[in-house]
């Protein structure tokens, strides 16, 4: 076993010094490609200054629009504090049974889970009458959330 690994030699032979072309190069050369690799590292960071401007233009033109929103918002919230009183009780109330549906919903996928795995006719079934109901139920709870105002529900109506 000894004799197998001294009679083992390479397959290949890489040499890892300069070949006799590259030490040959003129230094004329050697600055060339170093200015031309200057030149694209430049342009690269050039272009990275230009997206960084563009994405900070886009950051503050998102915040524009959601400072004239939540604005536009508090304003339509000042001018009818009852109605907001009344979406933040709806809301509330809407909530509880939210919570009651999703409750249903899991008594509902617990006691089908197996069937609803094996079926489509039944997986469907259960998205086809749980699914508009849950997506409406929580677009309206979301709409009564964002208008109601931060006042307690037992303030004056």
């Amino acid at each position: 076993m000894a004799n197998e690994s001294q009679d083992m030699s390479p397959v290949f032979r890489i040499d890892v010094g300069q070949s006799a072309s590259e030490s040959s190069l003129p230094a004329r050369d050697e600055s060339e490609k170093h200015s031309e690799l200057t030149a694209l590292l430049q342009q690269l960071v050039i272009g990275q200054d230009r997206q960084n401007e563009l994405l900070e233009e886009v950051v503050e033109q998102m915040g524009a629009t959601q400072r004239q929103r939540a604005n536009e918002l508090n304003q339509w919230k000042e001018a009818n504090p009852v109605l907001a009183r009344r979406c933040r009780a709806a809301a509330e109330s809407l909530s509880k049974v939210q919570t009651e549906f999703l409750q249903n919903i899991t008594f509902e996928v617990n006691d089908n889970a197996e069937d609803m795995v094996d079926s489509d006719f039944m997986m469907n079934e259960f998205v086809d009458r749980f699914g508009p109901r849950l997506a409406h139920l929580n677009g309206v709870l979301q709409l009564l959330s964002q208008l109601s105002s931060n006042a307690p529900v037992n303030a004056p109506r």
